[in-house]
């Protein structure tokens, strides 16, 4: 979302790439028509090449296996469909993005069962986490049909590293359950380690059956073009493949939109100076950020990816539990006229935790929006002392007190830091 400028002054250089423009124009006919829902060949070719080269070199895509979808929602929705049946359920590490409950369930009727993970290892995944949630989940009598995993994660802003991807590779295998990765963040990763797609580890596992293996994409967070709903499925089983196919006629990209990107990805030149220029802006901006907070005492979880913080509030909670971190998130919106989201919406079993995003605005208002955390924090800070109580900074992220997971029924705020553009 930072780099917009980049793609602006493309599109002025490459005006035969859109057919709403004079050098255009001519190709308007064909490309406004009736188009199979297989999608324009050379959109799908780009994309896959472009998945490639944001994963690293050496990692291939069919576009064969490319299917289309209106934006990532439409295709977690369309994989839900595919491989499970109402009641059923995938298994999901915590904390995770809160739309899946909408994305996922609303329409298909599956349920989501959690895999419990704690910050006291940075809510890695671990085997003995996996094993617990899918034992849990057969107690209640819930069949689970897989896993589903946001690699760069959405909240927290990690990755995932090839041990854990290879546990869980292994795990579903044993259980002969599907993996679902959701890598809609894979561009976003701005600092080490690198990404690692579970693409890579299937070259490595000729013994894994890839037929369990699906992903979901888009391109709405590392080229910033979330309006234009382009979301894809990739799945390694060819009749999941052929099913999605099938159904993303309910959702199809426009040609128009393909036609004019395909262009753009196609471009390596161009697409090689974005994800260089994108990661270094971000990591900028990251930098920036987490390291203003900590001069307030506010401590991030360590990440390298993303277009957010985990950022660690607990020190401000009256009481460690969910309402105690409602009521803090709501002096935060009434205080600060600051929109982050609280933890419990991520369904985070350890109340304090909250994401803020930082990618999304522009320099001015994220000068605005840490001069109001720098205020609120100094104000926390004062009454607390004239109470005759003391805030306290962990140094680490230990010790934190786990509950139970709050209910899908709240959903995250919309993600935006700060919609003003003056201090309060």
């Amino acid at each position: 979302m930072l780099c917009l400028d980049l793609m602006q002054e493309w599109i002025k250089k490459n005006p035969k790439a859109s057919i709403c423009t004079e050098a255009g124009v001519p190709e308007f006919k064909a490309i406004a028509n009736f188009q199979d829902y297989h999608g324009l060949p050379e959109f799908r070719e780009a994309i896959a090449k472009f998945m490639g080269k944001v994963r690293g070199e050496g990692i291939n895509f069919d576009p064969a296996r490319i299917v289309m979808s209106g934006g990532a929602t439409g295709a977690a929705e369309i994989l839900a469909f595919c491989l499970a049946d109402p009641g059923e359920a995938f298994l999901v590490p915590t904390p995770y993005y809160p739309a899946f409950d909408r994305d996922l369930r609303w329409r298909t009727g599956i349920q989501l069962f959690p895999i419990h993970c704690e910050s006291t290892n940075h809510f890695k995944i671990t085997q003995s986490a996996l094993e617990s949630a899918y034992e849990k989940a057969q107690q209640a009598n819930i069949r689970v049909k897989g896993v589903l995993v946001t690699n760069p994660s959405n909240p927290l802003g990690t990755t995932l590293d090839k041990k854990t991807l290879r546990t869980l590779v292994s795990f579903i295998n044993a259980k002969r359950i599907h993996l679902i990765c959701d890598e809609i963040f894979a561009g976003t990763v701005f600092s080490e380690p690198r990404f690692v797609g579970v693409s890579e580890i299937l070259e490595e596992d000729p013994n894994c059956d890839q037929s369990l293996i699906h992903i979901t994409y888009s391109l709405s967070k590392v080229l910033g073009l979330p309006g234009f709903r382009v979301g894809v499925v990739y799945s390694y089983n060819d009749t999941v493949v052929r099913c999605a196919r099938r159904m993303s006629s309910f959702g199809l990209v426009s040609s128009q939109t393909q036609y004019l990107l395909a262009s753009m990805l196609s471009d390596d030149e161009f697409t090689t100076e974005l994800i260089a220029e994108s990661r270094r802006r971000l990591s900028k901006r990251h930098e920036i950020f987490t390291s203003r907070l900590a001069q307030e005492g506010i401590q991030c979880l360590e990440s390298n990816a993303g277009l957010f913080c985990w950022m660690n509030l607990k020190m401000l909670l009256k009481e460690s539990t969910v309402e105690g971190e409602l009521e803090l998130w709501r002096r935060i919106i009434d205080d600060m006229k600051l929109n982050v989201s609280p933890g419990s919406s991520f369904h985070c079993s350890e109340p304090g935790w909250f994401r803020v995003c930082f990618a999304n605005i522009d320099d001015e208002t994220m000068e605005v929006a840490l001069q109001r955390f720098k205020s609120f924090m100094r104000q926390a800070k004062k009454k607390r002392w004239q109470n005759g109580l003391r805030l306290s900074f962990p140094r680490r992220f230990e010790g934190m007190t786990t509950m139970t997971p709050m209910t899908p029924s709240l959903l995250s705020p919309h993600s935006p830091v700060v919609r003003a553009t003056t201090p309060a």
